[in-house]
């Protein structure tokens, strides 16, 4: 405590179960000043991916395909996982599987990155839909 006052720091306890227990000679305000910037730091760090969705109709216009698979591209660049759907409504749901199924591939050969299939083609309530994410 004395050497701690001499030399205008704080003595911070460090691990106060240990026999003795530990202690340390510093600047509290700069220790705590270190810990929020650590922790910022570790915050800015970890990424939370979430998954997008993006539909697609058997009638949409290759503009708006364009269009929708450059969003898809972004989010497959911030790392995010992305289920495309392909809506189906009407006398479009009794179509053949294969014709359908072309199609959401052919939408994927729009996407510009790198990805691979999370979870292949499969019907849902919507339509057909699959879900993938980046390539790592």
């Amino acid at each position: 405590m004395r050497q701690a006052q001499e030399i205008n720091l704080d003595l911070i306890e460090v691990s106060p179960k240990a026999n003795p227990p530990v202690a340390k000679i510093m600047d509290y305000g700069k220790f705590q000043y270190e810990q929020k910037k650590k922790n910022k730091e570790i915050k800015a760090k970890s990424h939370i991916t979430e998954t997008k969705s993006v539909q697609i109709k058997i009638g949409t216009g290759e503009g708006d395909l364009s269009l929708k698979a450059k969003r898809v591209s972004e989010w497959l660049k911030e790392k995010h996982r992305v289920k495309i759907e392909l809506f189906l409504w009407g006398r479009y749901k009794y179509m053949e599987f294969n014709f359908l199924k072309t199609r959401l591939l052919k939408f994927l050969t729009l996407v510009t990155e790198e990805y691979k299939i999370a979870e292949p083609i499969k019907k849902s309530q919507k339509g057909l839909s699959m879900i993938i994410e980046r390539n790592s």
